[in-house]
């Protein structure tokens, strides 16, 4: 194995640029609001899923799925979209409306949860004010399609383009619907119980402490960073206001996360590939 090996992307890509953002934490629970809002994607993960009984630990594996892909080795990468491919094959759930059985990785389902992460990914970065030209936009996404290989999906079926993005959620938005699991869902991912040493001052008779607050904060501003159509569906307001207010709130977000030192926030797959990088960079001069 090359032992510098970059990976599916690399530090030139537009992919590390984004990825690099912590304010992407912000970004990935964006994406579970907008998932929910599919009534089969939500029965898969509801029939198939442990997430209000290990909420965090199933955040940590997701998380962890995703900076394998940008950040591992490309056979780092590779296994794991092998792992979630076998996991995916195994799993069925029941459509709610008609009570037919279906797939948890039928393409359309797959390409439903990739769009939504990417794109979240994408928009919450720039509104944080991460600065990407629209080529940079338009390269994240063509970046990608590398990404929906991983776990099955023909990258030729997968939107590569912000246009070709809008497109797609124009097309879906009718399959979308405010179902009960949705609701639940939602009212879930806002206020979901703390891991246990986040959770003591509870215990102890103490009533929503600093951890609470700061995580009611985020996914109130991930909220807001829906698109108006979707905030609307959720019960809120898709006023032009309230896309500006949540702006300047991720802004502030990012602004806050740039104050603590980069050690404290990047994991050891994000070290490990900037250290592979460097000596990728160095071996010209070695030789």
């Amino acid at each position: 194995m090359d032992s510098d090996d970059l990976g599916l992307f690399g530090p030139g890509s537009v992919t590390w640029k984004v990825h690099e953002e912590p304010i992407l934490i912000v970004a990935g629970l964006r994406s579970l609001y907008l998932q929910a809002l599919h009534p089969q994607a939500m029965a898969g993960v509801a029939q198939n899923s442990n997430y209000r009984t290990d909420a965090w630990g199933r955040l940590v594996r997701t998380a962890n799925y995703v900076a394998t892909t940008v950040y591992g080795t490309t056979a780092e990468a590779e296994a794991a979209g092998a792992r979630l491919r076998r996991l995916h094959a195994r799993m069925r759930a029941t459509d709610p409306a008609t009570g037919v059985e279906f797939r948890i990785d039928d393409p359309d389902l797959l390409r439903w949860v990739h769009v939504t992460e990417v794109e979240s990914f994408l928009s919450t970065a720039r509104r944080a004010g991460l600065p990407l030209t629209d080529d940079e936009v338009d390269g994240y996404y063509t970046e990608q399609r590398r990404s929906a290989a991983l776990v099955g999906l023909d990258p030729a079926t997968v939107p590569g383009t912000a246009a070709e993005v809008a497109d797609y959620y124009r097309a879906v938005r009718p399959q979308l619907r405010m179902t009960r699991e949705a609701a639940e869902t939602a009212l879930f991912l806002t206020a979901p119980p703390l891991p246990w040493k986040l959770s003591l001052p509870a215990r102890l008779g103490l009533t929503l402490g600093p951890p609470r607050w700061a995580y009611l904060g985020i996914a109130g501003t991930a909220l807001a960073l829906l698109p108006a159509w979707a905030r609307r569906m959720y019960g809120g307001l898709g006023l032009p206001t309230t896309a500006v207010s949540a702006d300047l709130t991720v802004r502030a977000l990012r602004l806050a996360f740039a104050a603590v030192p980069r050690r404290y926030l990047e994991g050891p797959l994000i070290q490990a590939a900037k250290e592979r990088a460097a000596r990728h960079a160095a071996t010209p001069l070695a030789g």
